[in-house]
């Protein structure tokens, strides 16, 4: 029997087991199967295809949002709206077939937005473009999932088919600590109760991925499918944004109760009719979690007015990457001022971890 079967007669076995307190055991042993094969399947894939799947983009700016969506939602309209770039827009589905960078300057940071071909209901399983399309997420900071308000059930689509893949939307990975050992079988210590998964069941799947001796240590309350997505070591994790479009075509009773009908908060905005653009781009920027970081130069004042624009939970170390490819090399040390530090100027080394509105000064190696 291939993989392919192999999945199917798990489904199928599934959907004919009822899930109660006495079957939750076998189920959840069931799904992480279905997940280990899925995987096996998408590695044959790949190594058949002899490359690797999505377009070639290159990351440019502070951070980069990627638009997903059915075809003939709006993106390419948005995406001139919002950056100025000149993506084709077209009466018809399937204009943009491949990716279109566009560059979104807001508040001070620069923002990479990409607009990606449409994908349609069975994207992850290589139709249209979609597997390639789908893969440019892989390497988001957020994904716009845009929305054609008289179509607006499509979301489910878009996240099923970025799950199928292993892109984790609003999620965080699963606050687990697996060290294998030679011997002595799984002893497993839980700092917060297990009330979604047993430890044998736990046991079980970490048997079944070749796991038989390790100290576990579980932080969190996890499920089966958290825990697998950990074993597998597979999952990307990605923040998102729901926006609806062309709102200009239906009035406000007809939204309330779009948005009663949706489990995700929608952004509402018309990209043709330039309605919400600037609160969009507001929300863009608060999503991605900016800070700002003041350079002073050696010896120098401090620069107010043009801050560094980078991510919450940034060291020195990510300043250095972004300042000069050699900064690394050539880095000293660093002296801080601001919320980060117990006092103004404290010397710090490249993992430091920075906050908003710090003042920094990199002090480099003598004859550098």
């Amino acid at each position: 029997m291939g993989i392919p079967e192999k999945i199917q007669a798990i489904k199928d076995e599934m959907s004919k087991t009822q899930i109660n307190k006495a079957t939750e055991h076998h189920v959840g042993l069931l799904k992480a199967k279905l997940a280990k094969l899925k995987r096996e399947q998408e590695e044959v894939k790949s190594r058949s295809s002899g490359s690797s799947v999505g377009f070639d983009v290159k990351r440019t700016g502070d951070a980069t949002v990627v638009f997903m969506g059915l075809p003939s939602v709006g993106k390419s309209t948005l995406l001139n709206r919002l950056t100025g770039a000149k993506s084709a827009v077209a009466a018809f589905q399937f204009t943009t077939t491949t990716v279109v960078p566009g560059m979104m300057e807001h508040r001070g940071a620069k923002i990479q937005v990409l607009d990606l071909p449409g994908i349609i209901k069975g994207a992850s399983t290589g139709k249209g473009l979609g597997k390639r399309v789908l893969a440019v997420a892989k390497s988001a900071d957020l994904v716009l999932i845009i929305l054609d308000v008289f179509q607006p059930y499509h979301e489910e689509v878009v996240r099923t088919e970025l799950g199928n893949i292993g892109i984790r939307l609003d999620q965080k990975p699963p606050n687990i600590v697996i060290e294998k050992s030679a011997d002595g079988g799984i002893a497993v210590s839980q700092q917060v109760p297990l009330t979604k998964i047993s430890q044998s069941l736990l046991k079980d799947i970490l048997r079944m991925y070749g796991v038989n001796n390790a100290r576990v240590l579980i932080r969190e309350d996890v499920d089966s499918e958290q825990l697998t997505d950990y074993i597998s070591g597979s999952k990307t994790y990605v923040q998102s944004l729901t926006v609806m479009n062309k709102i200009d075509l239906v009035n406000q009773g007809f939204l309330n109760e779009l948005q009663s009908n949706i489990k995700s908060k929608i952004v509402p905005i018309s990209a043709d009719a330039d309605i919400n653009i600037n609160a969009l781009k507001d929300i863009i920027y608060e999503k991605l979690d900016f800070i700002r970081i003041y350079m002073r130069p050696k010896g120098g004042e401090t620069d107010y007015e043009d801050p560094l624009i980078t991510r919450n939970g940034s060291t020195i170390l990510d300043i250095c990457n972004k300042l000069h490819r050699d900064m690394k090399k050539n880095f000293r040390y660093a002296l801080v001022w601001g919320k980060s530090v117990k006092f103004g100027g404290q010397r710090v080394g490249l993992h430091h971890i920075l906050q908003d509105e710090d003042v920094l000064t990199i002090i480099k190696a003598r004859g550098t």
